[in-house]
C-alpha cells in the first residue's frame, strides 16, 4: 500500500515538473511573440507618423521571417511612392510658380470671382488699378472697384465691355469674362485691359488723318478746276499733247481728290455714323446713269459694262448718294481687278426679303483666305498690284449697306470670276 501511493506521488511530482518546464518554455515563446508584435507595432506607428526608414529586424525563425519580409517589402515600396509624390510636388510647384510668373507679367489684369462677386484671386495689376494691396482684396465685391458702361449685362456675358475703374480713372478699360464651368461651384474669370494708349493713339490717328485730308482737300480742288480752266483754252489755246497731259494730270488729280474724300468719309463715319436720307430710287434708271458715268473709266481699260436691266422695274427706300457711292466703288474695284476683256456684268434681282445688285467681273478673283478679310478697314489687295488704295473703300461700301439693314457679300473663284452682292431690305 505504501509503494503505491509512493509511485503515485513520484507520478504526480514528474507531472508538475513537466507541466513547469512546459510552462516555461510557453512563457518564453509568448514573450518572443509579445517582442516580435511589439517590433511589428514600433514600425507601424514609425509608417503611420511619416518615418519610412524603420524597417523590422531579421529574426531566424520561418514564420515571422515571412511576415517580416513583407513588411519591410511593403515599406520600401511607401518610401519608393513617396519619393515619386515629393517630385510630383516639386513639379507641380516649380510649374505653379511659372505659370503665376507669366500671368503676373500680363499686361492685362486678371481676377476671379464667385457667383456673389467675391473676389477670389487676383493679379497685381488688378491690385494696381483698385488701390489695393495684398490679401486685402480677397472677400471683396468686385463691384466696390469698378463700374460697367453697360448696367445690364450680366457678368458672364462681358465682351470687350467698356468699365470705369474708380481708383484710375484716367485710364480707359474694357472687360471680358469667361464662366469655369469645369467646377461644381460657379466661378468667374474677369479679363480687364488698359486700352488708354491705344484710345489716344487712335484719336490722335484720327485727328490727324481728318486734319491731313481736310487740309489736302482744298489744293486739290484747286489744282482740278485749274486743270479744267487750261482745259477749256480760257488762258489760251493748247496743244494735242498739252491736252494729253493735261486730261492725264486731271485724271490722276481725280483720284488722289477720290481717296481724300474716301478718308474724309471714313472719319465722319466714326465720329458721327452714317446719317441716312431715304428716298424712293427706282433701281433701273438709277444703276443704268451710273453705268454710263462709269464707262469712260472702263473704256480707258478697255473693259466693257453689260447691265441687264431688271423686267419688272424694283423700288426701294434708300439713300440714293450713298448707295450710289456703293455701286460705284464697286465697279471701280472691278475695273481695277479685271485682267481680262471679259465686260463686267451688273445684275438686279430679289432675293427673299432683300434687293439685290450684283457687279460680276472676270479677272484674278480673291484668294480665300483673303475674302474674310477685305471689308476690314485698312486693307487693300490693290498693294499687291502695285496700284493706289487705302483699302477704306470696301469698308465705307459694307458700313452703309449695314446702315440700310443690309449686307455686302463676296464669293470667288481665282482666275475665273468675283461677285459683289449688294443686299438691300425691301420696303425700307
Amino acid at each position: 500500500m505504501f509503494s503505491y501511493f509512493y509511485i503515485i506521488n513520484i507520478c504526480v511530482i514528474i507531472v508538475f515538473i513537466c507541466l513547469f518546464f512546459i510552462t516555461r518554455k510557453t512563457n518564453k515563446r509568448w514573450s518572443k511573440i509579445n517582442d516580435y508584435l511589439g517590433k511589428v507595432t514600433t514600425t507601424v506607428d514609425s509608417i503611420r507618423y511619416g518615418n519610412l526608414s524603420t524597417k523590422i529586424e531579421k529574426i531566424e525563425h520561418p514564420t515571422y521571417q515571412n511576415v517580416t519580409d513583407s513588411i519591410n517589402r511593403m515599406v520600401e515600396t511607401l518610401n519608393d511612392r513617396e519619393k515619386m509624390i515629393i517630385e510630383y510636388q516639386a513639379e507641380l510647384m516649380r510649374q505653379n510658380k511659372l505659370l503665376e510668373s507669366v500671368i503676373n507679367s500680363l499686361s492685362d489684369g486678371i481676377l476671379i470671382i464667385n457667383e456673389r462677386f467675391d473676389i477670389l484671386r487676383a493679379t497685381p495689376k488688378i491690385l494696381k488699378w483698385f488701390g489695393i494691396k495684398g490679401k486685402d482684396i480677397i472677400g471683396k465685391n468686385v463691384f466696390d472697384f469698378i463700374q460697367l458702361a453697360e448696367e445690364d449685362k450680366e457678368i458672364d456675358k462681358l465682351n470687350n465691355i467698356e468699365v470705369f475703374i474708380k481708383h484710375t480713372p484716367t485710364n480707359n478699360f474694357i472687360i471680358n469674362s469667361q464662366p469655369l464651368s469645369s467646377l461644381e461651384k460657379k466661378r468667374y474669370v474677369l479679363i480687364i485691359k488698359d486700352i488708354t494708349t491705344e484710345k489716344e493713339i487712335e484719336t490722335l490717328k484720327e485727328d490727324f488723318v481728318a486734319t491731313l485730308t481736310h487740309d489736302l482737300k482744298v489744293p486739290i480742288v484747286a489744282a482740278a478746276n485749274m486743270i479744267d480752266l487750261f482745259l477749256a483754252n480760257k488762258f489760251g489755246d493748247i496743244s494735242e499733247k498739252q491736252e494729253f497731259a493735261l486730261n492725264s494730270m486731271k485724271s490722276s488729280n481725280k483720284e488722289l481728290l477720290d481717296l481724300v474724300q474716301i478718308l474724309l468719309e471714313t472719319y465722319k463715319i466714326r465720329e458721327h455714323g452714317i446719317k441716312l436720307c431715304k428716298e424712293e430710287i427706282s433701281l433701273n434708271p438709277f444703276i443704268d446713269a451710273i453705268v454710263k458715268e462709269m464707262e469712260s473709266i472702263a473704256n480707258d481699260a478697255k473693259i466693257g459694262i453689260n447691265f441687264q436691266a431688271s423686267s419688272n422695274d424694283i423700288l426701294i427706300n434708300a439713300d440714293p448718294m450713298q448707295l450710289q457711292r456703293v455701286v460705284k466703288n464697286l465697279i471701280s474695284n472691278a475695273i481695277d481687278h479685271s485682267n481680262t476683256k471679259k465686260s463686267i456684268e451688273i445684275n438686279l434681282g430679289i432675293a427673299g426679303d432683300f434687293v439685290t445688285i450684283s457687279i460680276v467681273d472676270f479677272g484674278q478673283g480673291i484668294a480665300p483666305d483673303e475674302i474674310k478679310m477685305i471689308f476690314n478697314k485698312y486693307y487693300s489687295a490693290a498693294k499687291k498690284l502695285r496700284k493706289v488704295g487705302t483699302g477704306l473703300g470696301l469698308y465705307l461700301s459694307q458700313q452703309i449697306a449695314e446702315a440700310h439693314g443690309g449686307e455686302i457679300t463676296v464669293t470667288s473663284e481665282e482666275n475665273v470670276r468675283t461677285e459683289f452682292c449688294v443686299k438691300i431690305p425691301v420696303g425700307k
